[in-house]
């Protein structure tokens, strides 16, 4: 496969990796009581209702472009109310959680499938290609369970915090913009080690 292929099928990957992550938060808001984002018509694998121009495409491509370490991206992010939930105390949590956890049952399905793969495909790039699929969904849902805004993990913070702790959120929200990217370049990089581990965990080979 050609650079050219290569970075298709990267882009793809990670296009329907984000777009299948931002689903599985509406599907989950629409099964707790919020039709928002069914209503919007965004409960679909369509990929251009969920295309953000910036972080869909000329994000990944760029960073393909110039050879960085890794491929990434996002998509736009599907609406929904949190006061239109059932559950109002930890529906948001829910509906947060839905997202990784989605990109880490992609990351086991392909890994899994990487692991028992039979010898014949050993020498092709299917590996390399299984690979790929289960390194980017680890990584989506390691990163966005980190408890800044705007990222999911935040939700999951909001939730279980007593209202004793509401100085912490009233900072978190207030200066998001700063720590994210304090997260971003300075924290995020140092994920790796736990994604490489459960990458091995789950397909038995190194990353």
């Amino acid at each position: 496969m050609n650079a050219f292929l290569l970075a298709i099928f990267q882009v793809v990957v990670l296009l329907y990796s984000v777009v299948i992550h931002e689903v599985a938060h509406g599907v989950t808001a629409n099964s707790l009581g919020d039709p928002t984002a069914k209503n919007l018509g965004r409960l679909t694998l369509n990929p251009i209702k969920h295309l953000d121009i910036f972080g869909s495409v000329i994000l990944p491509l760029f960073l393909f472009l110039v050879n960085a370490p890794f491929v990434f991206g996002y998509a736009k992010p599907v609406p929904y109310n949190p006061h239109n939930l059932t559950d109002r105390k930890y529906g948001p949590a829910k509906v947060a959680i839905a997202g990784p956890a989605t990109n880490f049952i992609l990351a086991l399905l392909f890994g899994l499938t990487l692991r028992f793969l039979p010898d014949v495909f050993s020498s092709s790039l299917v590996p390399q290609l299984l690979s790929f699929i289960v390194r980017l969904n680890l990584v989506l849902a390691v990163f966005n369970l980190f408890p800044v805004p705007p990222l999911d993990g935040h939700w999951l913070l909001m939730t279980f915090l007593p209202d004793s702790m509401n100085v912490v959120k009233d900072f978190l929200y207030k200066y998001s913009l700063p720590l994210f990217l304090v997260f971003l370049f300075f924290i995020f990089p140092w994920i790796f080690p736990l994604v490489f581990f459960l990458f091995k965990v789950i397909t038995g080979v190194g990353f």
